[in-house]
């Protein structure tokens, strides 16, 4: 069995082990939530359900049932491919998580790339000009939007494109009274740019610092001075002996920032209103829908170990030297 088949194996084992913890620790944790389900179904129509009916609903949906067996019942037909149907939306958990995450994928791509783009570049040239006034700013910059939320981010970007200078729209996915069937890809990434815009900003400090640190080390080793000794300079310089050694770090940094991105990506969208995956999340968790819950805890386990697993994947291509059991 060769290496690679080996590690496919060992990293699909994980996925099955991280899935099944997942599954039961959140269904523990929905289960002693103090959320009444149906009532949460219900909604503003509570005072005019009558017992009878809501016992019937709860019956329909099984939430008279003790939650071992519920999870069971659940556990079984998940094994089957059925994820089970939203008590909100009353469509199949899958096609819910399908509809919501092609919005949310395409702004978080954009924040991902931006982030990633803009931190490395930014990264590099604070290491190259270092101890100058770029790399000052460069730095206070990272600093304050380490410690910054995403939310007051957003509101901040909120505030100042759309009040104070109306550039774009105020919020949600596409304009508001207009049908499905004339909206442009224009209208779109009008709402999109700012969503993005503050996935990215708060997601450059971490990769800037990282990337800097790791440079500025580079460039005082011993092989780099002795190149500096040979009259390489500059970009050159750079591109020889720095960009290698700071390229996996930074990779690791990016995929790794997956976790950071959904989680991001719940906060942003509820600010402005953006009809993604994470708005899903929040509405699923405040109105006791677990079926849709467990789905949306599921996809989202699988999507960040897939961007720690594409990484594992980018270090191999990068670097042939890295092997099982062998680190740099």
């Amino acid at each position: 069995m060769t290496v690679t088949v080996k590690f496919v194996a060992r990293q699909f084992f994980k996925l099955i082990l991280l899935l099944a913890a997942v599954s039961v620790i959140t269904f523990i944790l929905i289960s002693n939530t103090p959320i009444d389900p149906t009532q949460a179904y219900i909604g503003a129509d509570m005072l005019r359900v009558s017992p009878e009916q809501r016992a019937a609903i709860s019956e329909y949906w099984g939430l008279n049932d003790p939650p071992v067996e519920r999870f069971l019942a659940w556990g079984n037909a998940l094994v089957q491919g059925d994820f089970g149907t939203s008590m909100i939306h009353r469509e199949p958990v899958l096609d819910v998580i399908a509809d919501r995450f092609k919005s949310s994928l395409v702004l978080m791509l954009a924040a991902w790339v931006l982030s990633g783009l803009i931190g490395f570049a930014a990264g590099v040239l604070a290491a190259m000009k270092q101890g100058t006034w770029i790399d000052r700013i460069i730095k206070w910059y990272c600093y304050g939007l380490s410690s910054t939320p995403t939310f007051w981010a957003g509101l901040l970007l909120l505030i100042l494109f759309t009040v104070w200078i109306p550039v774009f729209p105020v919020g949600l996915g596409v304009p508001a009274g207009v049908e499905a069937a004339e909206v442009t890809w224009l209208d779109r990434v009008r709402h999109m740019i700012l969503p993005a815009l503050t996935l990215s900003i708060v997601g450059i400090s971490n990769i800037a610092l990282h990337t800097r640190e790791k440079l500025v080390e580079v460039l005082d080793s011993e092989y780099v001075l002795f190149a500096k000794a040979r009259g390489e300079a500059g970009f050159i310089l750079f591109r020889r002996h720095g960009l290698r050694n700071i390229l996996l770090p930074a990779v690791t940094l990016q995929f790794a920032s997956f976790s950071e991105l959904f989680g991001g990506a719940v906060l942003v969208e509820q600010v402005f209103s953006y009809p993604g995956l994470g708005q899903a999340t929040v509405e699923a968790s405040t109105r006791g829908d677990v079926p849709l819950l467990m789905g949306i805890v599921l996809f989202s386990t699988l999507f960040v170990f897939t961007g720690n697993l594409l990484s594992e994947l980018v270090y191999r291509w990068i670097d042939p030297r890295i092997r099982e059991g062998q680190s740099l």
